[in-house]
Parts: structure tokens; sequence; C-alpha cells
């Protein structure tokens, strides 16, 4: 096939276009605001008895609303000017309950309404964390995490937004419309129509300002994206990036990002202002031209209205134009609200491809077939050289099986996908005799405790740590792994135990200490299959020395296969794999391959020349 033949994506050619293109947003589909509604009535339709209430006393509060210029006219008409004090204050007593009424029904409104939005975001949010520890690693490998939180967080924030700024109150402001647009009719025929001759103008002007703020928050939500996602980058980087003395050259990036950001908010506060303006402007303009032409028809002595009727008039004016204002603002929210929804279920529509369905079920496992057996494997990242290449090996229940290999010789790549974060592309894994693909995640992954090469600690306590996901863990049981690999011992010297709090990332422990401590939450754990990826990579020759003692014992009553680029310290090992450019080129015990002469035999001659010098 010619290169003419096969279209590729152009690479970016600066480092900065590269980060620019990592943290940018994917295009996203555009989608309707109905449809998007839709989707978003799945969280809300849990909690429809609450909004009902909610939506019942929409109407109510209208009632309310538009009887309070008629008692308004009332008290020009039958009170002042005719002189009736006890009209005046029969009609204020009035008014005033119906606003006591009023400020209840919207109080009681208000609170359904966001205990909807609060509970549905709530579930919401729950989806979208759920959906990312769904995802295989491969998704992860793709998006910045930075972008994911802000899905999660900023995204969701904005569609709640819909009910803290009371937005789906918009059927409210429609029913109100309409019910003062009645009595406007009711009250003079004439001066309604010089109103609503403002209206077609309006909607025309509210019609361009929206569509204007729908792309400004588009734009504000992937700026938010991109934001987050270069600080997470730069804070989990912090210490590269002030050991190569790359503060200034970040803090110009950081600076385009946030001028860009800031950009884009004040697009969609210049649409929102001018929305705003347009309105108040359109209200006081009807205001002006009613009291010009009702003055003057008084004035003439053949009024078009009372002067109670102008007073109310002027009263229906302003509440005819404030859901106008109110819709055009909701409007702006639900711009934005949109824009999040758009982002969030583009997460939720783009899932991480799974491998393809068995129909079978698993099988039971076989007690005489290996802990471990890899056939035929092949795999590569995405679109990238083959990582491993028709793989094939056996661990034997109760043996350590070790694999050694250059860097990127593939040994990490055999534990993913030995957990199924990645699937193979041929061939096949079982585990106690059953195919892995027919095997639900998390029953697999229970077979087996995996101490990786980067730890990660969670904040909280040593205990916690070593006891991770236990909500009553045995102390003694985990006082007892710490002194088998050691720790327990150097903790103490430091004047810590098992309450010892641990910072974020276990910041406040060194790496061969975090490292100690994962291989205790691993021993906490007993499992029957033990995997170590350069368990004791980051540890000095001391801590090492303590902590192989504690590994031998625990590799003795377990099946466990052991990844290491220390040769010393998989000596022991039942069988040793030798990887090469994602192949397996050799196989045997240690004095075996040394014997043989091979790539392990030279891995170990230049790594004990290296020691000695």
């Amino acid at each position: 096939m010619s290169a003419a033949a096969t279209p590729s994506r152009p690479r970016p050619r600066t480092q900065a276009e590269a980060e620019r293109a990592f943290h940018d947003d994917d295009p996203l589909e555009k989608a309707t605001d109905w449809s998007l509604l839709g989707r978003l009535w799945r969280y809300v339709a849990p909690y429809s008895l609450a909004l009902g209430v909610s939506l019942v006393l929409m109407p109510v509060i209208s009632e309310l609303l538009v009887a309070q210029p008629r008692l308004l006219r009332a008290i020009v008409d039958d009170g002042i000017l005719k002189n009736d004090p006890g009209a005046v204050h029969r009609i204020a007593g009035t008014l005033g309950l119906l606003m006591l009424v009023e400020f209840a029904a919207r109080f009681a409104q208000q609170y359904l309404l966001q205990l909807v939005g609060q509970r549905s975001m709530t579930d919401l949010r729950r989806e979208v964390y759920a959906f990312l520890h769904r995802q295989r690693m491969a998704f992860f490998d793709r998006q910045p995490i930075g972008r994911l939180v802000t899905r999660a967080t900023n995204d969701v924030d904005a569609i709640s937004e819909l009910f803290a700024s009371g937005a789906i109150t918009a059927v409210g402001d429609v029913i109100t419309l309409a019910r003062i647009v009645v009595a406007m009719l009711v009250f003079s025929p004439k001066l309604s129509g010089l109103t609503f001759l403002a209206v077609p103008p309006l909607l025309v002007a509210v019609e361009y300002f929206r569509r204007q703020a729908r792309v400004a928050f588009r734009a504000i939500r992937s700026k938010t994206a991109r934001m987050n996602a270069y600080l997470n980058e730069q804070v989990t980087g912090i210490a590269v990036v002030q050991a190569y003395g790359q503060e200034a050259r970040c803090q110009a990036e950081f600076g385009e990002i946030n001028a860009s950001y800031r950009d884009a908010n004040l697009v969609s506060i210049k649409y929102d202002a001018l929305l705003y303006a347009v309105v108040e402007a359109f209200s006081s303009v009807c205001i002006a031209t009613l009291l010009f032409f009702g003055a003057r028809s008084l004035g003439l002595g053949a009024p078009a209205a009372s002067l109670g009727v102008l007073v109310a008039f002027v009263q229906y004016i302003q509440k005819f134009f404030e859901p106008l204002r109110d819709l055009s603002s909701k409007y702006t929210v639900l711009q934005s609200a949109m824009a999040g929804a758009e982002r969030v279920f583009s997460l939720l529509d783009r899932p991480e491809p799974d491998a393809p369905a068995r129909p079978e079920a698993a099988d039971a496992p076989d007690p005489e077939a290996p802990a471990v057996r890899f056939e035929h494997v092949d795999f590569s990242y995405g679109d990238g050289p083959r990582t491993l290449s028709d793989v094939s090996f056996a661990v034997p229940r109760g043996k350590t099986v070790a694999l050694v290999g250059a860097t990127g010789a593939g040994k990490t790549t055999v534990v993913s996908l030995l957990q199924r974060l990645y699937e193979i592309e041929r061939g096949q894994i079982d585990v106690d005799g059953v195919n892995i693909a027919t095997m639900p995640r998390e029953s697999l992954r229970e077979r087996f405790v995996v101490v990786p090469q980067d730890v990660v600690l969670f904040p909280g306590t040593v205990l916690s740590n070593v006891a991770l996901g236990e909500a009553r863990p045995a102390r003694d049981r985990a006082e007892s792994v710490l002194d088998a690999v050691g720790l327990g011992a150097m903790l103490r010297r430091r004047g810590l135990g098992l309450d010892a709090e641990v910072s974020d990332r276990g910041a406040n422990f060194s790496v061969g200490e975090r490292q100690l401590m994962a291989l205790a939450r691993a021993l906490y754990r007993d499992p029957k299959i033990l995997v170590l990826d350069e368990a004791t990579s980051s540890m000095d020759s001391e801590s090492e020395a303590v902590c192989q003692a504690a590994i031998a014992e625990a590799l003795a009553r377990r099946t466990a296969i052991v990844i290491a680029h220390r040769l010393s310290t998989i000596r022991r090992a039942d069988e040793i794999l030798v990887f090469h450019r994602g192949a397996i080129v050799e196989r045997g015990t240690h004095e075996g391959l040394l014997a043989a002469g091979g790539v392990y035999a030279r891995l170990h001659r230049l790594q004990f020349s290296e020691t000695a010098v």
C-alpha cells in the first residue's frame, strides 16, 4: 500500500504543540437541547414527586403575582380617589397577605427544586465516577487526568445550575407571562397593544444572544478542562519542573492557557450583559411610552384608562418584562448547562472498547492446571509497535517464576494483561485453568495481589494503608506484616506506629519506605498469587537485605511472579524467563542460564560489573 493511500494524523512538530494537542479537548458532537434534557431526565425521574410538587406551585405563584396589580388598582381607584381610608386599609391588608403567601410558596417551590437538583446531580457524579472505574488503562493513556476531573466536577456543576439558578422554573415564567398578557388585555387592549409591539424585535435579539452564548459556554467548558489538565500535570511533576529550571517556561504556558480561559469568559459575559441590557431597555421604553400616552389621554378628558388602571398597568409591564428578563438570564444558564451536559455525556458515550463478549460462561477452576498460563499472546499499545509477540509460559502452583530483561522488553505488560488492564490481541491467558476473558474483572483481580514499582499510598494512617479497604483492620496482623518486611522497626525508630499519619501519596515517607509499606499491604491480604513488579527497586542495600528474607518466606508459601532488574533478587526462582523485544528468548534456572552464556548471562555480567565499579 502506498503512503498516499494510508491517511495519518499530522504529528505535532514542537513540544508546545504536542502538549497543546494532548490537553485540548476532543471535538464534541453537538447535541440538541431537547435530547440532552431527555438524557438528564433519567437522573431526575427518581425524584419526580418533589419535582411535581414544585411544578404545581408555579401556577399558584403566577396567580398570586398577577393578583397584586389588581389590588393596587383598587387601592388607587376605590380607596385613594374616593377618599375611603377603610377601603385602602382593607385592600392593603389583603395585598400584604398575598405577598406573604407568595413568599411561602416561592420558598417551598425553590427548596423542592434544589433538593431534586442536588440529589440528581449526586447520582450523575456517581455514574461518572463508576464509569471511570470501569475503564481499561488504554482509556486513561489517552486522557489527561485533569480533563476527567473537570467532567466529574466543573461540568456537572454547570448542569446543577439548572436547578440552583432556577432555570427549570422557566416553565413557571412562561405561565406567569401568559397570565400577565391575559390580565393586560382585560385591563386595556390599547395599552397592551403598545406593549406587545416590543415583543418581536426582543425575541429576535434573545435568539441571537442565545446562540452566541451557547458557543461561548462551549469554549469555557473546553478551556476549563485544558486548565485543569495542565495544572494536574504541573503539580504532579513539580519536582521535575524545579529540578530542570522550567518554572519560567511553565509559567508562560499557564499564562497562555489562563488568558484563553479569561477571554472565553469575557465573551460569555459580553453576551449576558447585552441580553440583560436589551431586555431592560425594551422595558423602560414601554413604560415611558405607556406613561406618555396614558398621561396625555387623562389630560384630554377622555381617558383610555383610569389612574388606577394606569398605575396597575405600569406594574404589569414591569412584571411582563421580568419573566422575559428571567427567561433571558436562564437561557444563559441553560446554554452553560447544556455545554456541560454535552461534555459529560460525550465522556459516558465513548468508553474504551471492551473485549468481545464471550457467549460461554467461565469454567470451574481446574486444581490440576497451572496457576497462570500464557498461550501465544500478542499485544501492542494502540497503534504502536508490537509489545509482546507469541509469548507462551506457565506458572505452576506454589512456584516462583521471574521475568527479567532490559527496560521495555515487555515484563510489566505481562502483569497488566494478567489483570486485564488491557486486552490481548491474540492468544489466551488462563488463571487456574480458566480463560480470563470469560471471568469478571473483579473476581479475576481478587485472586492475586500486585506490588507495583510505582507505589500509591492514600491519605490516612499506616494501618489504613496496610489494611486497605477493611472497615475494621486487624492491628495485630498489620504489625506482624510490617515487622516481617522490616518496616515496623524503621517506624519505631522514628517514634511512629500504626496510627502514624500518611500524607497525600505518602510524601512524608521515603520511596523505600513506601515500597515496604506496599509489600506489607500485599502480605496482609495473604494472596494466592503474588506479583512483585520491581518491588525492591527503590530500596537501598540495607533495606533490600532486610526485605529479601521476608519476600523469600512469602514466596515459599504461594505462587508468585517476580519482575526484577536486580538479578540478585531472583536467584532462588524456580524458573527465569528472559524477555527481549517482546519475546521470551531464554528460560531456565539462574545457574543454568549463566552456564548457557546467553542474554541472561550478559545482563548478569553487565549488572555485577557495574556494581563492582
